[in-house]
């Protein structure tokens, strides 16, 4: 490096962290490799390895949003039967004459 030029800052790139631990709580299986990945992203930034950082980053995302996928669908599935489950107890309950 020659004195007088300003030291270059390595590009920051987001480990999507937060993403995985939001997903976690939603479907932890699929979450479990999208931490994994999310927490190589900086010590691979601090070893210079930006290639790397960002196939983690990138690998990391891709986990998050299945898992929010999958978590939510998997909500909504549920919350539709109970509901179902419900309504159909109230209309059997009904025609019953004891």
């Amino acid at each position: 490096m020659q004195p007088g030029y300003p030291q270059q800052q390595p590009p920051q790139i987001d480990n999507n962290m937060t993403m995985s631990i939001v997903s976690i709580f939603l479907c932890w299986p699929l979450a479990i490799p999208a931490i994994i990945n999310a927490s190589k992203v900086n010590p691979l930034l601090q070893q210079g390895d930006y290639a790397g950082a960002q196939a983690a980053a990138a690998e990391s995302k891709k986990w998050s949003k299945w898992a929010l996928i999958v978590g939510i669908v998997l909500w909504v599935i549920s919350i539709v039967c109970c509901i179902a489950l419900g309504v159909g107890g109230m209309m059997s309950g009904s025609n019953s004459t004891y």
